[in-house]
């Protein structure tokens, strides 16, 4: 499988762009800088692109290294590892802790053996260059920046961003999702669902109680923002006059359209990630309990599954097929599925629309929440399946008596 490494960064390049405009000399320079950065550090992943997934094998073994505001991770100073005891550093302990909670996950909820699923050593970099509005993962090694202190803060204070941008080596090593496009909008996607699930498993929170943010303690105080990103409400993570309201779809009607380029968020990847993200949170609720038992079994089997140009109706069919083989035709979880890619405005391929809302009023009239039994699930899907048929039947029996 090819793939491309570069730094996949969990700042988007349209927010740093508004920064440009500031009337703060400090916010406008540390966020050039930080584009300057980055677009430099794409020049020196592409060499790097030929490694990719030959990382040598640690039994996901941590290794913080301190860049002391530096931009060359190979002479960065060892801050802290595995046979080591904890730094006197916060942001190396933050890190080092969110890389072993993170493997932790994949590990236990999914029987991932680290990043690459055959042991990938897990090496994070602190403190890198001097106000660096970014944290990302370049297809080796997750990196951090201190923010500017104006309007971002040290990123190893977000677990969520950590598990996310880790989750960016998962794909790359799963189905190698191409970074542009519905392709790369599914790429943020599943990484916002797995960073968000990291730290609802470490917290024990069940869906209902999490608050789907990504990334709520990036920003200083001063800035009136929630997050960046909210998987519960696409489009209502932040409002203010520094970035302008959220772009975030919720819904296929829209969907933004903008060029396959650096500056167009290679077509919007941090942009309609918001309409995939919709359709997991509405999943996880529809089924209740922890999202990452069967919602986030179903995310991960169907990843797996899919290609590097999977759009979101294939992602969307393969979500729909994976609850069918793990759960049963007709299962609650399935139909939950079905409802949330429904709401966002996709319909699964092959099941008429509908369906999902008919079967969720009806379970509802019951008075049943939660799972449905399996068995009583399925035959209501013959039911409603053997009326279609029947149905198609008359019509063209209709049509062949008018021949």
């Amino acid at each position: 499988m090819t793939r491309t490494c570069r730094p996949n960064c969990i700042i988007p390049p349209l927010l740093l762009e508004k920064l440009l405009r500031s009337d703060k000399t400090e916010v406008h320079q540390a966020a050039l800088d930080t584009l300057l950065t980055t677009a430099g550090l794409r020049g020196e992943r592409a060499v790097r692109a030929s490694f990719a997934g030959t990382a040598t094998p640690g039994n996901g073994r941590r290794t913080v290294f301190d860049c002391q505001n530096g931009r060359s991770l190979p002479v960065s100073a060892l801050a802290r590892s595995e046979d080591g005891p904890a730094s006197t550093d916060d942001s190396v302990n933050r890190a080092f802790d969110g890389l072993g909670t993170t493997h932790d996950f994949y590990h236990e909820v999914f029987n991932r053996n680290s990043i690459d699923d055959r042991g990938m050593r897990l090496d994070g970099y602190v403190h890198f260059s001097a106000k660096y509005n970014n944290a990302f993962w370049d297809g080796q090694q997750m990196v951090f920046g201190d923010g500017d202190g104006e309007v971002f803060t040290d990123f190893t204070g977000s677990l969520d961003v950590i598990a996310h941008e880790l989750t960016h080596g998962v794909t790359e090593n799963t189905a190698g999702l191409a970074y542009h496009d519905q392709s790369g909008a599914l790429n943020e996607s599943i990484s916002d669902v797995f960073g968000s699930l990291v730290k609802q498993w470490f917290r024990k929170e069940s869906a209902d109680t999490a608050d789907w943010l990504i990334g709520p303690e990036v920003f200083t105080p001063g800035i009136d923002a929630d997050a960046l990103r909210s998987m519960k409400a696409p489009g209502q993570a932040y409002d203010n006059a520094l970035f302008g309201k959220d772009p975030q779809p919720d819904h296929m009607s829209r969907f933004v359209h903008l060029p396959d380029t650096e500056r167009g968020d290679n077509g919007g990847v941090h942009i309609n990630s918001g309409i995939p993200n919709k359709a997991f949170y509405l999943t996880a609720i529809g089924i209740g309990g922890f999202a990452w038992e069967a919602a986030g079994l179903i995310w991960y089997e169907a990843l797996k599954a899919s290609t590097a140009e999977t759009q979101f109706q294939d992602f969307a069919d393969t979500t729909y097929q994976k609850a069918e083989a793990l759960y049963g035709a007709g299962s609650a979880e399935q139909l939950a599925v079905l409802a949330a890619w429904q709401e966002v405005g996709i319909q699964i391929t092959g099941v008429p629309a509908g369906v999902a809302r008919t079967r969720s009023r009806a379970g509802n009239r019951n008075g049943s929440t939660g799972r449905q039994d399996g068995l009583t699930a399925l035959t209501k899907q013959i039911g409603i399946l053997t009326t279609q048929v029947t149905s198609l039947a008359k019509d063209v029996a209709t049509l062949k008596g008018k021949k």
